[in-house]
């Protein structure tokens, strides 16, 4: 019995340590259960993401990325429109809100305190100091030298007639090459317009076309540059500055692409100011005098010392921006809404009908019809199906800002001076309290008055074009290319989605399609509507 104590004694210790070990790991989670039930009960929702210690929201962000704007939808729509987004030691901390009364104070009654903010810039430092980036005194003169350009009647004429003929000479045409491959064939209609308004806004700004629309679609570095650009800003909004700055810095992680595309715009836009400048100095009576492009009109109208090359180079590269993508997109869209609702198509084609009726006579060759800006402009139901695809799929998703002083919301919410404010446009759109129980709906009788008119919707509601004093300057342009685009695009051929083929958001700054738009396309029959044309 001696000799046995001290292996009983042995196992008595080995049990009472596990037991021990047990107690304490019940206890710790126990701790957990009960500080993740405090954290529940400070939510106003469900719906609101947990707001854990050290992390803040930031695991709920990197965990929704793939579906982050849905996300963010259903936590405003939640939380009454408004939520404060911390991501807890990363510093990364915003105030977001999608509520129009809000929105108004910020973009309008009280402009001046907020401006996009030393913060946008630092993340948006690929467009320099050009006017997507500048605030105070550096936005109101580039904008008014914009303005006064792009408000002039030869660029408004350049701009019109240069969109028909793109559309004409490569839209239709590679759309009529792919229709001959046959349905079985998908043709990718996302990137189709994406490089149709690539080219477009090339020469409405560069004087150059780059024709990225032709058949074989040949790989064009700047535009690939420019998409890697728009994703990787996106991830900046949720990346610690000190983070993203220092991978930027050594080309590692996501900022390895930024860095090599934005060697390559410099390069492009460096390659064709220096062009441009030298066909004006050689030729300053013609060549360049006699282009109505954007850069053409700086060159010409100013001297070296007031638009300097990298003034130039960032002015160009900003309207770039602004032009390709958000029309790109926005076309993009609305065929994927058209798919979707073949009765908002059919009454496009009814308004289209009685115009195409009398073009007939000057149809292309291939007997395709092609519709001039003017014959379009008396189009309500075109311009409201339009602006109800903007509403549902805003093409700029979120906008930035930040308070200079301290300030009280209408939503009572308090700013302190710093802050940093997402407006989520996307959001709004899917607000029940804002545009109603169909508010899902693709409506475009929602923009359309009782007698046949458009219907006005105040901009702090109706955001895809910002709102207040920095309202878009292009906003005609792009409603003169979309028109111009989906007319010619609807009349002469009929776009279905392939079966089955996924339609979502990309993560990017700029509401691109993840998957593309995978169509297919064949010519439509001579008899459209009504009858024969």
């Amino acid at each position: 019995m001696l000799h046995r104590r001290p292996h009983i004694f042995f196992h008595s210790k080995a049990a009472m340590d596990s037991l021990l070990w047990f107690v304490e790991l019940l206890s710790l989670l126990c701790f957990f259960v009960f500080y993740y039930r405090h954290l529940q009960s400070k939510k106003i929702s469900k719906a609101e993401p947990t707001e854990w210690p050290v992390l803040g929201h930031l695991f709920g962000m990197v965990a929704n990325l793939s579906h982050f704007h849905d996300w963010a939808t259903g936590i405003l729509a939640a939380t009454r429109y408004n939520f404060e987004a911390r991501a807890g030691i990363t510093g990364v901390r915003f105030f977001v809100t999608c509520d129009p009364a809000n929105v108004r104070h910020i973009f309008t009654s009280n402009f001046t305190n907020y401006p996009k903010g030393e913060d946008f810039a630092e993340i948006f430092d690929v467009f320099g100091d050009g006017i997507f980036n500048a605030d105070g005194d550096s936005w109101r003169r580039q904008r008014a030298k914009s303005q006064l350009i792009m408000a002039g009647p030869r660029f408004r004429a350049f701009s019109a007639r240069y969109s028909r003929d793109k559309v004409e000479r490569s839209l239709l045409p590679f759309l009529a090459h792919a229709a001959e491959a046959g349905t079985g064939t998908p043709c990718d209609l996302h990137d189709v317009f994406l490089r149709l308004t690539f080219d477009m806004t090339c020469n409405l700004v560069f004087g150059v076309d780059p024709g990225c629309l032709q058949i074989g679609l040949p790989v064009v570095p700047f535009a690939r540059a420019m998409d890697d650009v728009l994703e990787t800003l996106f991830l900046r909004h949720i990346i610690s500055p000190a983070c993203w700055k220092l991978m930027y810095r050594y080309e590692v992680g996501t900022e390895r692409k930024m860095a090599a595309a934005r060697r390559t715009i410099d390069r492009f836009a460096a390659d064709t100011i220096a062009k441009r400048r030298a066909d004006h100095k050689l030729r300053p009576n013609e060549g360049v005098s006699d282009s109505s492009d954007m850069l053409s009109s700086f060159i010409c109208n100013g001297d070296a010392s007031e638009y300097s090359d990298e003034f130039l180079r960032d002015t160009t590269v900003n309207l770039l921006l602004a032009g390709r993508d958000t029309t790109g997109a926005a076309l993009s869209w609305f065929f994927y809404l058209l798919s979707k609702n073949p009765r908002v198509e059919q009454k496009i084609l009814n308004e289209l009908a009685p115009i195409a009726s009398r073009k007939k006579k000057l149809a292309t060759d291939d007997g395709m019809v092609v519709f001039d800006v003017s014959e379009l402009s008396g189009m309500v139901y075109l311009h409201a199906a339009l602006c109800e695809c903007l509403r549902l799929y805003p093409s700029v998703p979120f906008e930035h800002k930040a308070a200079v002083a301290d300030d009280v919301l209408p939503s009572g919410h308090e700013m302190k001076a710093g802050d940093k404010i997402l407006i989520f446009s996307y959001c709004m759109a899917r607000m029940e309290g804002v545009w109603g129980k169909d508010r899902m709906e693709f409506r475009p009788e929602r923009w359309v008055t009782a007698d046949g008119k458009l219907r006005y919707e105040p901009s702090y509601k109706f955001i895809s074009f910002n709102a207040g004093p920095r309202t878009c300057l292009g906003k005609e342009m792009a409603f003169v290319q979309m028109k111009t685009a989906a007319a010619a695009v609807l009349w002469n051929f009929a776009v279905e989605t392939v079966p089955g083929h996924v339609v979502e958001p990309k993560l990017s700054i700029i509401l691109h399609m993840k998957n593309g738009l995978a169509v297919t396309v064949k010519r439509r029959n001579a008899t459209r509507v009504h009858g024969s044309i």
